[in-house]
């Protein structure tokens, strides 16, 4: 595998106590498309090496995607410097042991070879089926191989595909978004999604509004799975438990959500975006993060494993970013029992959300998020859902979201929660729709559309 020899080769090239390397090779494709044309292809051929140095306890890093032999010896040069000019670090716990790395899926040869053309004509059946509407999003696809070399002996590497298409549909007084993801490209149909968010857009127009208040509400997939992503970065990794900056900090073993909520961040479930090993070549496991609504845990990476006592379970940044702590990139919430309409029904007055935006974190000690809803935001009065709604700012509390659960629905989704911005990590969360009595409101902003 190419990046298990990059990793290696810039491992050879390293004079240090201990060291250890980082690879990555991507080759993907991304078509986007505003005002039903596509405007912008973009291919990526990419590969990138980061290698950590120790040299009587300083700690150096750096990265590349010069990797041609003089790009590597130089990368390995700029982490000596690195390192010997910085203090010691007490707190590096040193590199892992090798160990034996999970068999996960997670690679699909045809998503693999998927040629830009094809591309191209994932995201025009998309544009094409979204009648009456501009189409906005893209349709993307890519593959990519993940290698992390030591001089403790791990040389763990993964091969892994993964794809995407996103359509909102839209006017001056409408708009509607969906989405599907999957590491199977062949499971995502371009004109279902696009149909999907035309048909939501057709019942926004002719928006209301309603006063701020708390109130019952049904979150799509795409809606909860947004907002749990920020509530999982600022309160579900080790570093803001230990800092006391997590709504977690003093609260494990008790029983804060409702019963019949339990999430776990599980990277070798077939059904997300499986990863076998984290990226300090440290295995994935499931980790039960809630249970049955009594909170158990958080995830962990060495140093903040070493902090407390405990061990890694597999969520380290790369080392260029490991102040931020320990990540949860494979959030799982478990289904309950309730179709979609069951869950309007069991809410009976309230509104609907499909999806959320411009997030930001207001108190992550009490779990408090703020944003908007958009592109399709309805009333639901008497079990229905009735009239359309303009776009709304919430400032809501995650866990009293939680707590005061109506449903959970049957069917789980996976939602992409990646940006494309960077090197290519696909990462989602697998969750359903929800039902909640707490829902915050807080202002009215635009009207659906342009």
């Amino acid at each position: 595998m190419r990046a298990l020899d990059l990793a290696q080769a810039a491992l050879l090239a390293a004079r240090a106590d201990e060291a250890d390397a980082l690879a990555q090779v991507e080759r993907s494709g991304l078509a986007r498309f505003a005002g039903s044309r596509v405007h912008q292809p973009t291919l990526v051929t990419n590969e990138s090496v980061s290698i950590r140095l120790v040299r009587d306890g300083r700690v150096g890093t750096a990265a590349t995607n010069r990797t041609d032999p003089d790009g590597l010896q130089a990368l390995v040069d700029r982490a000596a410097a690195a390192a010997d000019r910085s203090p010691a670090d007490p707190g590096f716990p040193g590199l892992p042991a090798r160990v034996k790395i999970p068999e996960v899926e997670g690679w699909d040869s045809d998503t693999a070879a998927l040629p830009p053309s094809e591309q191209a004509d994932r995201a025009w059946a998309a544009i094409s089926a979204v009648n009456g509407f501009g189409a906005f999003g893209y349709f993307t696809s890519g593959k990519v191989e993940t290698a992390v070399a030591s001089t403790t002996g791990i040389a763990a590497a993964q091969s892994s595909t993964d794809a995407d298409v996103l359509v909102i549909a839209a006017s001056e007084d409408a708009s509607g978004f969906a989405e599907a993801t999957s590491w199977k490209a062949g499971e995502l149909d371009s004109e279902a999604v696009a149909c999907e968010a035309a048909e939501k857009a057709a019942r926004t127009r002719g928006s209301g509004s309603i006063d701020p208040g708390t109130y019952r509400a049904v979150l799509e997939p795409y809606a909860i799975g947004e907002l749990l992503w920020y509530f999982a970065f600022s309160s579900l990794g080790a570093l803001a438990f230990l800092e006391g900056r997590s709504y977690l900090s003093g609260r494990l073993d008790e029983a804060i959500f409702d019963p019949a909520f339990s999430l776990f961040d599980d990277g070798l479930d077939p059904g997300g975006l499986p990863r076998a090993f984290d990226f300090e070549g440290v295995p994935k496991q499931r980790v039960t993060l809630v249970d049955a609504g009594i909170a158990k845990d958080v995830v962990w990476d060495r140093r903040t494993a070493g902090r407390a006592g405990r061990e890694s379970t597999g969520h380290a940044l790369p080392p260029s970013q490991q102040a931020f702590g320990p990540v949860p990139f494979n959030l799982s919430l478990e289904p309950g029992d309730a179709t979609v309409d069951e869950l309007v029904e069991g809410v009976e007055d309230g509104i609907y959300v499909t999806r959320l935006h411009y997030l930001g974190v207001v108190d992550p000690r009490e779990g408090i998020i703020t944003g908007m809803t958009r592109d399709g935001t309805f009333r639901i009065e008497g079990g229905r859902v009735t009239r359309p709604l303009g776009n709304l700012r919430f400032s809501t509390s995650f866990p009293k979201l939680a707590h005061d659960l109506v449903g959970l629905g049957h069917e789980p989704k996976l939602v992409n929660l990646n940006d494309y911005y960077d090197e290519r990590h696909a990462f989602g969360a697998l969750v359903p729709a929800l039902a909640t009595a707490a829902f915050t409101v807080v202002g009215v902003g635009s009207s659906p559309g342009f």
